[in-house]
């Protein structure tokens, strides 16, 4: 009888494939509550921004003359034509709402991209070279910051002329240091890894160093600033459109509807409250959103 031969089963172990960036970006991402809530509100604005002329009941430069600082429809004398109410001169709020987040949300963005390439570009040239270069564009940046950035957006608007266009520019220019120092800073912490050695022995050019290797490594912390960013872009633009210097009337922005509600504080609440609530709403919205980013995005947060 010949003895049977067993063989023990070998049992491998396989490694689990990594999750996805992107899955693993949003499980960090949704445990913050804050910032789910802010995406949330975030997403209904830019719809609201997008289909504004289907959503809004009435055009936002019609008046109505008969329907001079009507209350909105839930106190008496209001009416189920105007939810919100009008203004001195007959114009729906809701709809002056509506087509204000599309104005707001397009400055935002539009003076978040112009500092965040230009601030870019100056902080990767003050990374890469080094020396009197450096020096001129951080002491500029340095002199910029040392003044208040409404005060400095108010000269250089005075400078330019009142409009959307010089007040977008002037916030632009207000918001760029933030820029260069992060992306300076991100340069020179990056500039020293072993990749970039690889690169530079392999035969990388300068350009291709700031660009292509050591940018998307910088992209994280510039992220959570731009969107940190169009919040304080929203507040001071509106700083400015209550003070006559940003979007010129009939122009539906927020700051300029609470300009041209101040005299009627005491006896009409809601041309006043309902501007101020969507300018705090939409600020705060972009505040948590970046808290979430930065919580998400960085590696020493990550709990």
């Amino acid at each position: 009888m010949t003895a049977g031969v067993f063989k023990t089963p070998v049992v491998v172990a396989q490694a689990s494939a990594p999750p996805h960036p992107l899955l693993e970006f949003w499980s960090y991402f949704k445990a913050n509550f804050g910032a789910v809530a802010g995406l949330v509100v975030i997403v209904v604005l830019v719809l609201l921004a997008l289909f504004a002329d289907f959503v809004a009941p009435h055009s936002p430069i019609l008046t109505n003359n008969t329907a001079f600082l009507k209350p909105p429809v839930w106190q008496q004398g209001g009416s189920i034509a105007y939810p919100l109410g009008t203004d001195a001169i007959g114009r729906d709020i809701l709809s002056r709402l509506i087509h204000g987040a599309r104005l707001s949300l397009l400055i935002g963005i539009a003076v978040v991209t112009l500092s965040v390439i230009s601030g870019t570009i100056l902080g990767l040239v003050a990374g890469f070279f080094r020396g009197v270069i450096e020096i001129a564009i951080m002491r500029l940046m340095d002199i910029t910051l040392t003044l208040p950035s409404l005060l400095l957006a108010i000269v250089i608007v005075a400078i330019l002329g009142p409009g959307l266009m010089n007040a977008m520019l002037a916030v632009a220019v207000v918001l760029l240091p933030h820029y260069v120092r992060i992306t300076r800073a991100a340069v020179i912490s990056e500039v020293s890894k072993d990749y970039v050695t690889a690169a530079k022995v392999a035969g990388a050019g300068r350009l291709r160093l700031m660009f292509k290797e050591v940018l998307p490594n910088c992209a994280a912390p510039l992220i959570v600033q731009a969107t940190l960013g169009i919040s304080t872009a929203i507040l001071d633009a509106a700083a400015l459109g209550f003070l006559g210097l940003g979007a010129q009337p009939p122009l539906p922005e927020w700051g300029t509807m609470l300009a041209d509600a101040r005299e009627f504080v005491l006896r009409a609440w809601w041309v006043v409250t309902l501007p101020g609530l969507a300018i705090l709403v939409t600020v705060l919205a972009f505040n948590l959103l970046g808290d979430g980013l930065r919580d998400a995005l960085d590696p020493k947060l990550k709990r």
